[in-house]
């Protein structure tokens, strides 16, 4: 079979394809056949190592491993002996970045406690757009942030992967909710739900009189300082990416800064079968939906990502191995 795979770290021109023995599972695995894949800033992260952190954990001059490519959907080819949830022929989704990555691939095995049916309704691409960037604004909002029905909740970077479904997760979860995003992405963003859309370029949030509960921080450059001012008294701000700058901030002296009522954390996504679940209930049933930017096949996967390294696309970019 053929994969993606890179073995230094750069620009999206080092990715190159390999030809590898297709994998078989393991007694607790199973094996996919990958129709869609997604791309994450996280993907860019990985390849480029901008942020200096990631090398602590993937390798400090060169990557440790090779394979790329967290978000998947695809069919079940073939399963372990131990596997009793799936069987071949089911159609699936999964977050493969705690599990060894490799969904840039033709095929690619899977514990079975980290792959979920996918929703029903949804193509192999609305699916694979799904599982790091949705369950990143799900743990970020529900377990982080504590968001509870009646808050004033503001998505900072709400037009990209990770905002348009936490927009649409903190509606579901009965909160007030302003969103902060481009000029372009106005429109989009509030027919997610958004009660209330802040254009960045005219507005600075952080320099006005409201306060809010929760504050989700997918992107942006205010400093941590300026987001503890416009939390309430009880406030919580819950990072879930932004500039190199404000990462290394936040790993420093998020814990410093919290204080006794207001609290300041980082998500950092968890995959897991239960939160796929979670997001499929809510997929199938039109609460929530996916939006993709732009979908590219995997011949010019390096042209995908240098589009996501602009930092601009408008929800989810999705990979088509067909």
């Amino acid at each position: 079979m053929k994969k993606v795979i890179h073995t230094e770290y750069g620009p999206p021109s080092l990715l190159h394809f390999a030809e590898v023995e297709k994998p078989a599972p393991k007694d607790d695995e199973v094996l996919v056949k990958i129709h869609a894949a997604s791309l994450n800033a996280y993907d860019w992260h990985l390849l480029t190592a901008d942020i200096f952190l990631v090398r602590f954990e993937t390798g400090l001059f060169k990557p440790k491993g090779t394979r790329i490519g967290a978000d998947i959907a695809g069919r079940v080819e073939a399963v372990g002996k131990n596997v009793t949830q799936f069987k071949s022929g089911d159609e699936v989704y999964a977050d493969l970045a705690s599990c060894g990555g490799g969904g840039f691939a033709e095929y690619v095995t899977v514990p079975e406690n980290y792959l979920a049916f996918k929703p029903a309704n949804f193509s192999f691409e609305e699916s694979a757009a799904v599982p790091m960037a949705a369950v990143t604004a799900l743990q970020g909002l529900r377990d982080e942030g504590k968001i509870q029905a009646g808050h004033k909740v503001l998505i900072n970077g709400a037009s990209g992967g990770v905002g348009t479904y936490a927009v649409q997760l903190a509606k579901h979860f009965g909160a007030k909710v302003t969103a902060v995003c481009s000029t372009r992405n106005v429109e989009m963003v509030r027919s997610l739900g958004a009660d209330h859309v802040i254009d960045y370029t005219q507005e600075n949030f952080t320099e006005g009189d409201e306060k809010y509960d929760l504050i989700l921080g997918v992107n942006g450059y205010h400093p941590l300082s300026a987001y503890k001012r416009t939390l309430t008294s009880e406030g919580r701000y819950v990072m879930a990416g932004g500039t190199s700058k404000q990462i290394f901030s936040a790993v420093l002296f998020g814990a410093l800064i919290s204080t006794k009522g207001k609290k300041m954390s980082i998500v950092s996504a968890k995959p897991n079968q239960k939160d796929l679940d979670f997001m499929r209930e809510l997929l199938e049933a039109n609460k929530v939906k996916s939006i993709i930017d732009k979908v590219f096949k995997v011949d010019v996967i390096a042209q995908a990502l240098a589009y996501i390294g602009e930092g601009h696309a408008r929800g989810k970019v999705v990979i088509t191995m067909e």
